[in-house]
């Protein structure tokens, strides 16, 4: 999911991750990667939104890795989070030929003309972790059960706050993430279905009355974007009282609302931090749930993520039907794309070194 500013946090721990990256060459815009296997499978162009997110860069190394065990050569792309860059980048990969497509969308809506020639190409196009809507020209969709990402934030509120013995009220600030990203409704859909029924009930508040999805989205996931908004509804909001809990959808996006919190006092024994979620376990946040500032956040593994999707474009490509899980869910607006959904995990301080250190998905040197 994705910001610059978490990402600057954490970009040395990116190269360190205990995953296999694979050794690449750049082009001088630091925009494309490319590796040599087999040529029996051909190409396959694997289009990632930026680098500007630990998490991007392991999902583009680790697709490249599962690639490369099948036999396929590899085109890695990062758009920069431009969607005009990434529709280039994409135009470029099928004039090269490209037997396959993986696409992780940088705005979900700007890819219909250029999946219009993958189609005319008869490429086959992934879409991975978000959902390209508005065209027909997406034959499966890889991704996390993006609901529950958004339900296991909201549960972690709750048990934290202690709402279901009746405990409160409680201030809380909402947060959801970019509006061109799909997942952003499953995210803050799947959360307010259960945040919902404590803030009927008046057991949680949400002072500043920003309540709508549109009112709490955060362009490209940017932690600097969240950072003003939090400080913004301090400034407005919170003259008196306190911040006991932020519904946040990303680590990069919680890493810009503890700096706004940090700013006005938060962090000390009489003004201690709110609860606080996540998601994607980036290595600034496992640090900092570590060190008692972010409180959660839910953990994909992506190394998984990687190997559904490229199963997916083998078994395409050889004439199979890839296994999927969810037939009805996700409708681009054009057809029900069909999809294979692995499940998150809720990550805090008591657990992070069972679901992250003992699956080797970080060294424990990595989190000192």
């Amino acid at each position: 999911m994705r910001t610059r500013r978490a990402a600057l946090t954490a970009i040395a721990g990116a190269a360190s991750l205990a995953l296999t990256l694979s050794a690449c060459g750049q082009d001088s815009k630091g925009g494309s990667e490319e590796s040599t296997g087999s040529a029996k499978g051909g190409t396959i162009g694997i289009a990632m939104p930026t680098k500007s997110s630990e998490r991007w860069i392991a999902d583009g190394n680790n697709v490249v890795k599962n690639l490369k065990a099948k036999g396929y050569k590899t085109k890695l792309v990062y758009g920069e989070d431009d969607p005009d860059q990434q529709v280039s980048q994409i135009e470029n990969l099928i004039t090269q030929g490209v037997k396959g497509l993986i696409v992780a969308a940088i705005d979900n809506k700007s890819l219909n003309n250029v999946l219009q020639q993958a189609k005319d190409a008869k490429i086959p196009v992934i879409a991975y972790d978000r959902l390209i809507l508005g065209t027909p020209n997406v034959d499966y969709y890889a991704s996390f059960d993006n609901t529950k990402v958004g339900e296991l934030q909201a549960s972690y509120i709750v048990d934290k706050l202690g709402l279901k013995s009746g405990k409160g009220p409680f201030n809380i600030e909402l947060f959801a993430g970019s509006n061109d990203d799909n997942n952003t409704k499953y995210f803050f859909n799947g959360a307010m279905s259960v945040l919902q029924p404590y803030i009927d009930s008046k057991k949680l508040v949400v002072k500043s009355k920003q309540t709508k999805i549109t009112q709490v989205t955060t362009l490209r996931w940017d932690g600097a974007t969240a950072q003003k908004r939090m400080e913004d509804i301090l400034t407005s909001t919170y003259g008196s009282g306190k911040v006991d809990a932020v519904l946040s959808p990303y680590d990069g996006i919680s890493i810009g609302i503890l700096a706004a919190l940090k700013s006005d006092g938060y962090g000390s024994a009489s003004k201690p931090l709110p609860v606080i979620t996540g998601q994607d376990a980036e290595l600034a946040s496992v640090k900092s749930i570590i060190a008692g500032q972010q409180t959660q956040t839910v953990y994909k593994d992506t190394r998984k993520l990687a190997e559904v999707a490229a199963n997916m474009v083998d078994s395409v490509l050889n004439g199979k039907k890839p296994e999927v899980n969810d037939t009805k869910t996700y409708d681009n607006g054009s057809k029900v794309v069909p999809a294979y959904l692995l499940q998150p995990v809720s990550v805090d301080k008591s657990n992070y070194t069972k679901e992250l250190v003992d699956t080797g998905y970080y060294k424990a040197s990595e989190l000192n």
